[in-house]
């Protein structure tokens, strides 16, 4: 795949006016290459991994984003839970959001669909671990891409979750 560059998602095969209808196959087993691809970095609050205030964050990020005409970076958010009472997540754009905290990343990252409830993301991580070091790289941070809302998952009957491993050589 092209730097910065993610598979294509069909924003209009969308039933529910909110999340468009998730295809895994294109995100299966994908190496990505990011190259200071851009992103506003948002930040929630949760009790024991469990956000407390998702939709309100997500909802302001996105307003400010499309207000912003900023969108085209893709239907991307890499969320990492940095400790059991915090997480960051990341909004792909393709260019500056006025106001907004905004964070460029590059290097290599693997992908892994999952599909199922959110409880098992303890195991998606594990099994996101062994893939990488079954490439020979190390896992350097782990994001999950939740690819729709959880009321969009319940209409579409199936919970995707993508995830995104930020990797790096193993060292000799």
């Amino acid at each position: 795949m092209l730097p910065n560059q993610t598979p294509a998602f069909d924003a209009s095969d969308n039933e529910t006016n909110c999340c468009p209808r998730f295809r895994p196959e294109p995100w299966q087993h994908q190496e990505l290459h990011f190259d200071n691809k851009l992103f506003v970095r948002a930040s929630t609050v949760s009790a024991f991994h469990m956000p407390l205030n998702m939709g309100s964050v997500f909802a302001r990020t996105i307003g400010a984003i499309e207000a912003a005409h900023a969108a085209g970076g893709g239907l991307l958010v890499l969320s990492h839970d940095d400790s059991a009472w915090h997480a960051e997540h990341l909004f792909a754009v393709d260019k500056e959001v006025p106001g907004a905290d905004m964070v460029r990343m590059s290097g290599d990252f693997l992908t892994r669909v999952f599909e199922g409830p959110y409880k098992e993301a303890p195991t998606w991580a594990a099994t996101m671990a062994a893939y990488v070091k079954e490439r020979g790289k190390h896992l350097d941070t782990l994001y999950f891409f939740y690819t729709t809302c959880p009321k969009c998952a319940r209409h579409y009957g199936r919970n995707y979750v993508v995830g995104v491993a930020k990797v790096s050589p193993l060292e000799a």
